[in-house]
């Protein structure tokens, strides 16, 4: 696990960035997108690159890590309609190879293990961007999951939705439960980009990094994986014991050693 340690979320957003064009550069083709504030500055960066540098991403597909059950791609508070909103409708992707669990199904458990299935018949996902909640969740694997599991239906803790109800216009319209990849499903990936900032992320960053593998922890489960890049801005990472030696190996890394 690498631990980048950078000024400010701006700067963590280019380090990403970096990773996923690298990625395309080396034949990468499966793209894992996670949605929520921390991955914004790297999906702004890749729209600028886009635009400015003709980065191309038509030979990309894509794959959300979440849904709510009960809400349709459609529905504003959708996070397959926040992820086009935030990335997909200003790149060259093909919208029809970015996918997304069925909030919408009749069955979401039938959903879920399709989703899996999907991601498992086409994958690996080359580099799966990723987020950390306040209780350590990635994806919306909440404390309790387990390390191994895969593509499901999970019941949000209340303060995850509290977390999110500012994308509602009540709390009360916030569901109760998502379909969401499983650490397993995850760790499948090639490459684990976590992105973190915020003074407010400084404790779920530190256990994920520093402390026990350990289901009460579910970031915790990227320790286990073989290659993983965790970029956090001076405030996330302000609790992190051995920061002093992350910034140490960031500076000294061999020239010809990627992330």
């Amino acid at each position: 696990m690498e631990i980048v340690i950078v000024p400010t979320p701006k700067d963590g957003g280019r380090i990403a960035a970096d990773i996923v064009c690298g990625a395309m550069e080396n034949g990468a083709k499966m793209l894992g997108l996670a949605t929520g504030s921390s991955p914004l500055h790297t999906y702004q960066e890749l729209i600028r690159r886009h635009r400015e540098s003709g980065v191309s991403f038509a030979a990309m597909s894509a794959y959300l890590l979440d849904e709510y059950v009960s809400l349709t791609s459609d529905q504003p508070q959708s996070y397959a309609h926040t992820i086009r909103a935030e990335l997909v409708d200003h790149i060259d992707i093909d919208p029809a190879r970015v996918f997304s669990p069925d909030g919408g199904a009749e069955d979401p458990n039938e959903a879920a293990r399709r989703y899996d299935a999907t991601i498992a018949e086409n994958g690996p996902i080359d580099v799966q961007i990723l987020g950390i909640g306040l209780n350590g969740h990635i994806g919306f694997n909440e404390p309790s999951s387990s390390l191994a599991s895969r593509t499901r239906v999970k019941t949000l803790t209340g303060r995850t939705r509290a977390d999110n109800a500012r994308f509602f216009t009540e709390s009360a319209e916030v569901p109760h439960h998502v379909i969401t990849q499983g650490l397993g499903t995850i760790s499948d990936a090639r490459h684990l980009v976590l992105v973190a900032d915020g003074a407010r992320k400084a404790s779920a960053v530190r256990a994920a990094v520093e402390g026990p593998v350990s289901a009460f922890c579910p970031a915790s489960v990227l320790q286990l994986h073989p290659h993983v890049t965790v970029i956090v801005d001076e405030a996330a990472a302000d609790e992190l014991e051995l920061a002093e030696f992350y910034r140490y190996t960031t500076e000294h890394k061999p020239a010809s050693q990627g992330y």
